[in-house]
């Protein structure tokens, strides 16, 4: 996973703010800190600003948490006076002036009503110096109402939190900050929020992972680490825990990734491109070894952290991941490809089954992580997520109940209509973890709909025209983006990528090995489309080129990553769908 500077930069805050609140005790971050500053001022972008990874374009919410970090460090600023001279003036530029209030706005403006990362940002600003001293520094930071996690995590999605369902720490310790340097005029509530304290923190180390770190994430752990200094808790077992997770996460050049590791997801994506043909390069003792590895991943209790029940996967392997709908069907995906045998691991598919159903929004769509959440873009339904399940269900359907059968045809039924209640009228659907930092809105329409034409092309047969009518739509689409040279970048006219050029050769694929559509004008055009794809990459898998990452991914809200594992996998998956159509039609691979 990407260094990043978003990461290093809070990071670099949260120990030096530790150590600030420990004077007369030896935290031994300063090495930390000195080496975090000179990562990040070895990696500033040309126009003075910093983006989230290395290949990032400069983005507001970076640049100021860099800034923040500059200032939060002893004689950094003054050491680096001309970078930071050019980073304010970056900042003048884009947020109109150096003022918290234009700052602020700028900040709260990039990710509307979702406070779950304006809130962190401008506390780090705030605890870090930049916006002043005293209570005047928080008068742009807003309360949140820590409090309500004193209550049952049930009533939670009810209760519409202003923060996302995996911003529970983010809420506490925020929450907490801001009421100790302003805390509201309100008597009841301020007489409230000091009888809430302590029962939070109590919950925060409940939901703390053997790790320290939430979600094995840098920024969120960073947030709460800084925050709990900032109000003079740096002794507490929490803050003590994030601390040790951020020196053991920190990297041996100086900076910090967004998360640890994808270690699952990425294990389930390589699976899957695969496919079982590719898996025979493998012994039958690496294979089970794998099998094994996975099925040991799934959860088995209820989780501390997000209350989901038994029977989903996590992107990683470590104590701090969670539970989600998109590494569980890749988990089901991969584990029918890794067995010869379908019922060794029926029981883990069937809980992995349910888990999904039970999670199905009543709109048809599946949310990532909380069912009913869906105040906020991050909790709602996606269209990337459900139809990946779509294929998992579809997948292991023959090997099931009827019970659970009938259980998936009405899941389906519902998940279609929510399909086509979001494809948009040019025939696109938008993914919710992934993102193209040269499209419009930073969106990334080409990811959406190809793994939506993947899901949709899962089913069996389409269930009705409607199902054919939406893969049509959202086939000419895909096709009309393709770029002059052949590849696909995240919407027509940005620059082609081998992430997006794969996902979109191993879909064409399919339409074809499928042939799902009756119109020879189609074939002939997901031929011609196919060709000029394999045009453009199979000479960059020659001379290797194939391996050049893109920031495509999201971790948070605009909070972009690259995986090195991507290109490959994607590439590998492309490769190996055109394999499978070739051998279907009998014709030998022409170049």
């Amino acid at each position: 996973m990407s260094s990043s500077a978003l990461s290093t930069a809070t990071a670099v805050t949260a120990l030096t703010l530790i150590d600030d609140d420990q004077k007369n005790q030896q935290t031994n971050t300063k090495a930390f800190q000195e080496k975090g500053i000179q990562w990040l001022t070895d990696h500033v972008n040309d126009d003075g600003g910093w983006g989230d990874t290395t290949l990032s374009l400069s983005n507001i919410s970076t640049t100021a948490l860099v800034w923040a970090a500059f200032g939060a460090v002893e004689g950094a600023a003054e050491t680096h006076h001309e970078l930071m001279s050019k980073t304010e003036s970056w900042l003048r530029e884009k947020a109109g002036s150096l003022s918290v209030e234009s700052l602020s706005k700028a900040i709260i403006h990039r990710y509307g009503k979702d406070k779950t990362f304006s809130i962190p940002i401008l506390t780090m600003c705030a605890l870090s110096g930049r916006f002043g001293t005293g209570r005047a520094a928080w008068k742009t930071v807003l309360a949140l109402p820590f409090e309500l996690a004193a209550c049952p995590p049930k009533w939670y999605a009810a209760m519409r939190l202003p923060v996302v369902s995996y911003a529970l720490p983010a809420l506490i310790a925020i929450g907490q900050v801001r009421h100790y340097w302003r805390p509201t005029r309100n008597p009841i509530t301020r007489l409230l929020r000091y009888l809430t304290k302590k029962p939070t923190l109590r919950r925060l180390l409940d939901i703390q992972p053997s790790s320290g770190g939430f979600l094995e994430a840098t920024p969120l752990t960073s947030f709460v680490v800084m925050s709990l200094a900032g109000c003079k808790l740096s002794t507490h077992p929490v803050a003590q825990a994030g601390v040790e997770f951020l020196k053991t996460s920190m990297r041996p050049d100086g900076s910090w990734p967004i998360d640890t590791n994808l270690a699952t997801w990425v294990t389930t994506l390589s699976i899957q491109s695969l496919g079982k043909a590719g898996l025979n390069g493998i012994t039958a003792e690496e294979r089970n070894s794998i099998q094994s590895w996975l099925a040991n991943q799934q959860y088995k209790h209820t989780h501390p952290f997000t209350q989901a029940r038994p029977g989903g996967w996590s992107w990683t392997d470590l104590p701090g991941g969670v539970p989600d709908a998109d590494d569980t069907p890749g988990a089901l995906l991969a584990l029918h490809t890794l067995t010869e045998d379908p019922s060794s691991v029926k029981n883990q598919a069937l809980m992995g089954i349910q888990w999904l159903l039970d999670l199905q929004n009543s709109d048809g769509g599946i949310p990532t992580f909380c069912k009913g959440w869906g105040k906020l873009p991050f909790d709602r339904s996606s269209s990337d997520l459900t139809a990946h399940c779509l294929r998992a269900w579809s997948l292991w359907y023959p090997h099931i109940s009827q019970q659970t059968q009938k259980a998936i045809d009405k899941a389906i039924r519902r998940a279609v209509f929510f399909l086509e209640s979001n494809q948009f009228e040019n025939g696109y659907w938008l993914p919710l973890w992934f993102g193209n930092q040269h499209a419009p809105n930073d969106e990334n329409p080409v990811y959406g709909t190809s793994k939506v034409l993947e899901g949709l092309l899962s089913l069996e047969s389409p269930h009705d025209q409607k199902v054919s009518h939406m893969l049509e739509k959202g086939l000419k689409w895909l096709l009309e983006q393709q770029n002059p040279n052949g590849g696909w970048g995240g919407i027509f006219n940005t620059a082609s990528t081998n992430e997006e050029t794969a996902l979109c050769i191993s879909v064409i694929a399919l339409v074809l090995k499928k042939q799902k559509f009756d119109n020879p004008r189609t074939t002939t055009k997901c031929e011609e489309a196919l060709s000029r794809g394999l045009k453009w990459l199979l000479p960059r898998i020659e001379d290797d080129a194939y391996q050049m990452v893109s920031p495509i991914g999201f971790y948070f809200a605009k909070l972009w990553y690259f995986e090195a594992m991507y290109p490959l996998v994607f590439v590998a998956g492309a490769l190996n769908q055109v394999d499978q159509l070739l051998q279907k039609e009998n014709l030998e691979p022409q170049s």
